[in-house]
């Protein structure tokens, strides 16, 4: 008998996890409670729902949450202030949207006295780290069950002949060879996975992407948007103010349209090995661009490079499954301390493929004072004479050093 008596499993309602339920119900012999979230994923849920009670599972034992405002809020748009980038390129949109799934997992478990949680997150993966560090974090006793590192099921003909045993509905799709790609989406991002993309030298088909079109295929003419800031957080596009959630549905229209945010990426996984992935992320794109440029007339200079020192940390810890580590928490702190003057608005264009400012300003914090920065009669704000002496002090050791080594010769 098993010790576990009700488990919460992240369900999609795929093939994937409902293998997953009937599975525990079988294995653990225990009570499931389905929990699937709504985080812009642009599917409708409800078949979940349908697909639950088809198991036995109680109405009031499925949840199904639109976590869309939450997780715009308080999940991306704190990562951006941070201009949060992992290597150089991934906008981290599978990587942000895990800590919201942990935190809503446990905060069920509570809700219905559940003894573990489980997920379909597989033993090659990064979200396995992802969600059970949250988990631990949230709840230090919490049991996890991770079926692909415990069951046989480790192909899909294995996967789709137990689900014709248990009488599983299986999707055409699924009959037919599956989908081409593994895909994942939320309102950040839809990323592509496996398949023909497991080659790194193949390109991606074009029929691949969803969300953008290919910037030969955006429109000629440049579209102009107006983003304004507050606290670092864009509240507003072309003057109306508008919710987190509605702010990047909003700038993932446009800039799809306009073919922005496509990303082609070999990336170094958490758990050792490499992976190509493609990703689509049009509205995050524009913010991260939008956002450096309100801060580059309202920061200090060394409080901002400060902050891009930080960003490769802050982005592993985020990469990495740490989002509620003490570590980020005290990094977020000081980033939101700096972003109190990071106010203002920023004109960007919108064009095949590209995102360009084409002006910004700040009437309550701007640093740029165009009476020093002038290149014309500054009627002594700048005393020109005082840079030699800065750059003779600046380069004394320098002068020491090549004293020495023609003193050597």
């Amino acid at each position: 008998m098993s010790e576990i008596k009700k488990v919460v499993l992240a369900y999609s309602g795929g093939l994937d996890t409902s293998v997953i339920l009937k599975w525990l119900q079988d294995t653990y012999q225990c009570e499931v409670v389905t929990f699937t979230a709504d985080l812009g994923q642009g599917e409708e849920l409800e078949p979940a729902r349908q697909k639950a009670l088809q198991f036995g599972i109680k109405p009031e034992s499925i949840f199904i949450d639109d976590l869309r405002e939450e997780f715009v809020r308080d999940f991306v748009f704190p990562m951006f202030r941070a201009n949060t980038v992992y290597e150089g390129e991934y906008l981290l949109g599978t990587s942000i949207a895990r800590p919201l799934i942990a935190k809503r997992l446990i905060e069920i478990t509570n809700i219905t006295g559940a003894d573990a949680i489980s997920h379909g997150a597989t033993g090659k993966g990064n979200d396995q780290v992802r969600f059970e560090l949250g988990a631990y974090a949230l709840k230090p006793g919490i049991k996890v069950i991770a079926p692909w590192r415990e069951w046989d099921l480790l192909s899909r003909e294995k996967l789709l002949a137990y689900a014709e045993k248990h009488g599983i509905p299986i999707e055409m799709k699924h009959k037919q060879g599956g989908s081409p790609y593994s895909m994942d989406a939320n309102l950040l991002h839809i990323s592509y996975e496996g398949r023909h993309l497991e080659d790194p030298a193949a390109e991606a088909e074009e029929s691949m992407w969803r969300w953008t079109v290919s910037p030969e295929a955006a429109p000629d003419a440049a579209e102009y948007l107006d983003i304004e800031f507050e606290r670092g957080d864009i509240v507003a596009l072309n003057g109306e103010r508008l919710s987190p959630a509605v702010v990047l549905t909003r700038l993932n229209q446009l800039g799809g349209k306009h073919g922005i945010g496509r990303l082609d990426l070999v990336e170094n996984r958490y758990v050792g090995m490499k992976s190509r992935g493609c990703y689509e992320t049009p509205g995050g794109t524009i913010m991260l661009k939008a956002h450096r440029a309100i801060e580059s007339i309202t920061l200090d200079r060394e409080v901002a490079h400060l902050k891009d020192d930080l960003m490769p940390r802050y982005a592993s810890m985020i990469y990495n499954g740490y989002w509620w580590a003490p570590e980020r928490l005290a990094l977020q702190t000081l980033i939101d301390n700096t972003q109190q003057t990071v106010n203002g608005w920023v004109r960007v264009k919108l064009y095949k493929g590209n995102v360009i400012v084409v002006g910004r300003d700040s009437k309550t914090d701007s640093l740029f004072d165009p009476t020093i920065a002038t290149f014309e009669d500054d009627r002594g704000a700048y005393d020109q004479k005082d840079a030699g002496g800065f750059i003779k002090l600046n380069a004394l050791r320098l002068r020491i050093a090549a004293n020495l080594d023609n003193r050597k010769k």
